[in-house]
């Protein structure tokens, strides 16, 4: 893909906690900076596979104070200034709503990669070719591409999008995205075989996104507008500080997607590019287990971090004890995770609610631990 071609600029949303993750992923070094698959953390895995459509310059992160200088030192090649800090979480919408619309003053024909900082792909090149079919298709009018996982269970983690009638090529239209159903609705959904997973990863030109914005959220687009026009100026921080926050709090999914695909398969200018390039949210510690399972293959399915083992009669257990003589005797199915201030011990079923583990510490207002 020629950058003068589609005027690519990757957006990153790297504001999210990943309280998960906890007691590694903390509010200061949250699970995008964290190194969860291999020797680079996720957000430089992110930017480093996307590097190759698009020059360093032209890439955006958006994130927290907590976490912008931590983001900009594991990024050096990236302007500074790219790298904007929210003054208050507002979700989705108005995170890469904001980048549509300085985008737009900069480079009118902008076309915008919107992608989590903190997801696992597995074959790097053939997702580089599903963005470039994406972003072609993105900036042929006012159309929006979401990259659409082919569900392997019934996940009620995830949303859905139905795919309809084929477009060109791979592309499929969309007919309607179902957030996060219940179990039963989610087999109907697999065994239907016409829907996706939604990857959180879409493509759309600056101009169509926030055409959609003004359309649906007005008094949030006007905010975002203004405070794009000081983007630059010393009025800026300021601008950006006492706007922002009035900016309704709103995932893209609820404020963009829902409402066009309403107006129908063949109105609303919405297409699924199947992603079969080997995704992984890796969204718990099961996840980051089951990953490196299926990578590493350990016959008795443990995985342990740690500064020697034994074990006997120990099965399928996630043990991170790093520098510590870890011994596992008669335990299965555990997740034991160690840092200097906390130990997390849970079981692999149960390990999706550690992030209620981080709620009662912030209402306990234990920041230290946090």
């Amino acid at each position: 893909m020629s950058n003068k071609k589609t005027n690519f600029y990757p957006v990153i949303l790297a504001g999210g906690r990943g309280t998960r993750f906890w007691p590694l992923s903390r509010k200061r070094r949250a699970k995008q900076l964290l190194a969860l698959d291999g020797k680079h953390t996720m957000i430089q895995q992110t930017v480093s596979r996307l590097l190759p459509l698009a020059s360093p310059d032209r890439f955006w992160v958006i994130t927290n104070d907590d976490l912008r200088g931590a983001i900009a030192r594991q990024l050096p090649r990236l302007p500074k200034r790219q790298i904007i800090a929210e003054p208050d979480g507002r979700n989705t919408a108005p995170a890469i709503g904001l980048a549509a619309f300085i985008l737009l003053r900069i480079d009118p024909k902008a076309v915008i990669g919107m992608f989590p900082s903190d997801h696992v792909i597995g074959d790097e090149k053939r997702y580089r070719e599903v963005l470039k079919k994406g972003a072609n298709l993105a900036s042929a009018g006012e159309n929006i591409v979401v990259l659409g996982i082919r569900p392997t269970r019934p996940e009620t983690g995830y949303g859905y999008i139905e795919a309809g009638s084929p477009f060109e090529g791979e592309a499929l239209r969309v007919r309607r995205f179902t957030e996060k159903p219940d179990v039963q609705r989610a087999a109907e959904f697999v065994s239907a075989g016409n829907y996706f997973w939604n990857s959180g990863m879409f493509l759309w030109s600056a101009t169509t996104l926030a055409h959609a914005l003004s359309e649906q959220l007005p008094n949030t687009a006007n905010l975002l507008e203004e405070i794009a026009a000081a983007f630059g100026t010393k009025k800026f921080e300021t601008t950006f500080r006492r706007l922002y926050p009035k900016c309704e709090s709103i995932s893209v999914d609820y404020a963009v997607l829902e409402p066009r695909s309403a107006k129908g398969e063949r109105a609303s200018n919405i297409f699924c590019l199947p992603a079969d390039f080997g995704w992984n949210d890796l969204g718990s510690w099961t996840a980051l287990h089951e990953h490196h399972a299926a990578k590493s293959n350990p016959a008795d399915g443990n995985l342990i971090s740690a500064n020697g083992t034994f074990k006997l009669n120990a099965r399928g257990n996630y043990i991170h004890a790093p520098g510590k003589f870890v011994a596992a005797v008669g335990v299965t199915d555990l997740v034991v995770v160690e840092t200097d201030d906390a130990l997390l011990i849970t079981t692999r079923q149960g390990a999706q609610d550690v992030g209620k583990v981080v709620k009662y510490l912030d209402e306990k207002k234990l920041s230290k631990l946090v």
